[in-house]
């Protein structure tokens, strides 16, 4: 009753298709569907255009009525409501500002069309066919199924709906139109996200600077590699200090040797006369730290004291009026875990210790790039990292222990306890544009000082390195 063999005509279909919709003349993708569906598409356009002169519109809709909206429009629906509300706004501020309905017809939309097609006999058949159209064309027809209709079979197009001997259901292919977002931090990313927590936002999130009290700026970040960094097309260290003022900007895994280091110097900021780096001798071109002050330190050291932890060039500490600073960048545990051992039984322990002798002093400062997202809350994906290093159980625990445990506050973490905001995105996946990160950059304070720090604050938008900068404002 039904024949097997394949639509000879099916380019009849696509052009009837097309001149149908020629006169639209619209740019982007539409889905070839009848004339009922596109006084849909403007109804859902008209009720957008209201959220305009009132966004408070927006979060008063059930998160049903979000999703319906946004899928309507083409835009992803997943996520919590707090996610669909940034989706919409952002939608109507981007794209009806100035536009018109056929900006809404542009974005395609995901919908079941049932188009009737019998033949002589009376027989139907529901069959599934994804039709994707795009602009003044249907360029393609796939088909879907075991049946269809016979080559001597006529078809023809009305108005979107096609008619031939057989009932077919056809439903339109999935068109997924992910809008860009310009700050995919200020989106909730987390595999487990708990109740309560928020991203992290920095124009709604830091305080203005104190105006009654003095205070010095520090600034860490880990560039990947600093020669790389300085050849990127669009960096300017020159503006970083204009826009952020620093006072201490220390740096991390800038991979130079000790033969670079004065060539590199020159290429540094005018007023930041003071800079002091220790590079890799165990392995050239390797690890390496810095610290870029226009405040001239009382005293300057490298390393530990320890020879079989400074070799690496890992440490640089700076002593000023108030504080000791410490520029670290702590060792990764390594592919397979091979450092692991290492790390948690020696290197936190002796920099733990390190930063107590200091402490007998004056209060102690440690920032840089410590390789330990401490908690579920720093790390996008924690189920799924339970044996990545930076994240495994004795990383973790060593982290409590050796530092938080021995009076050291984790500055971030105390200004913002519920906030979702990472510091490293991985090259791999493209982790940045998604905001699938890890928090492993930190200042850490002695408990003395701790409720001296004004704002501790990261620096998301700052590209060039898989990490990007982080900052502590500390009242003196």
């Amino acid at each position: 009753m039904c024949s097997k063999r394949p639509i000879s005509n099916l380019s009849t279909i696509s052009s009837s298709i097309n001149e149908e919709k020629k006169s639209k003349k619209l740019k982007g993708l539409k889905l070839a569907i009848p004339d009922s569906e596109d006084n849909v598409v403007k109804e859902n356009y008209q009720k957008i255009q209201s959220f305009k002169d009132d966004l408070s519109k927006i979060e008063a809709m059930t998160v049903q009525e979000l999703r319906t909206t946004l899928r309507n429009v083409g835009i992803s629906a997943k996520g919590r409501k707090p996610d669909l509300v940034s989706a919409l706004k952002n939608f109507v501020s981007k794209h009806l500002d100035g536009g018109s309905s056929q900006e809404v017809e542009q974005i395609s939309s995901n919908c079941t069309k049932n188009i009737s097609l019998q033949n002589k006999a009376g027989n139907v058949l529901d069959e599934t066919i994804n039709t994707v159209s795009e602009v003044s064309s249907c360029k393609q027809i796939k088909r879907r199924g075991k049946h269809f209709p016979a080559e001597d079979e006529t078809v023809k197009a009305d108005s979107g709906i096609i008619t031939t001997k057989k009932k077919i259901t056809i439903k339109t292919a999935e068109v997924s139109v992910t809008m860009p977002q310009a700050e995919p931090w200020t989106i909730l990313a987390h595999k487990k996200p708990q109740k309560g927590w928020i991203p992290y936002n920095p124009r709604a999130m830091r305080p203005p600077p104190p105006e009654d009290a003095k205070f010095m700026k520090l600034m860490s970040w880990n560039v990947n590699g600093l020669r790389a960094l300085l050849k990127l097309e669009g960096f300017s260290a020159v503006e970083l200090a204009q826009r952020e003022n620093f006072d201490v900007l220390c740096f991390q895994e800038t991979k130079l040797q000790e033969k670079d280091v004065e060539s590199i110097k020159q290429c540094l900021i005018d007023g930041y006369e003071n800079s002091f780096w220790t590079c890799s001798r165990a392995k050239l071109g390797y690890s390496g730290a810095a610290i870029i002050s226009r405040v001239k330190p009382l005293s300057v050291s490298y390393g530990l004291g320890i020879p079989d932890h400074d070799s690496e060039g890992r440490i640089v500490t700076a002593e000023f009026d108030s504080f000791y600073l410490i520029n670290a960048y702590v060792p990764n545990s390594g592919d397979g875990l091979k450092r692991l051992s290492y790390r948690v039984t020696q290197w936190d322990s002796s920099l733990s210790n390190y930063m107590k002798e200091l402490e007998k002093s004056k209060p102690v400062i440690l920032t840089g790039d410590l390789n330990c997202a401490h908690q579920e809350i720093d790390i996008y994906n924690p189920a799924g990292n339970r044996r990545s290093a930076g994240f495994t159980d004795e990383e973790r625990q060593s982290f409590g222990t050796n530092f938080l445990s021995r009076g050291f506050v984790d500055t971030f973490r105390k200004q913002h306890p519920n906030v979702v905001g990472y510091t490293y995105w991985g090259y791999r996946h493209g982790g940045r544009k998604t905001n699938k990160g890890w928090r492993l950059d930190y200042f850490l304070v002695s408990e003395s000082i701790a409720d001296k720090a004004h704002d501790s604050y990261i620096v998301p938008d700052v590209g060039g390195s898989d990490h990007c900068p982080i900052g502590l404002i500390l009242k003196v």
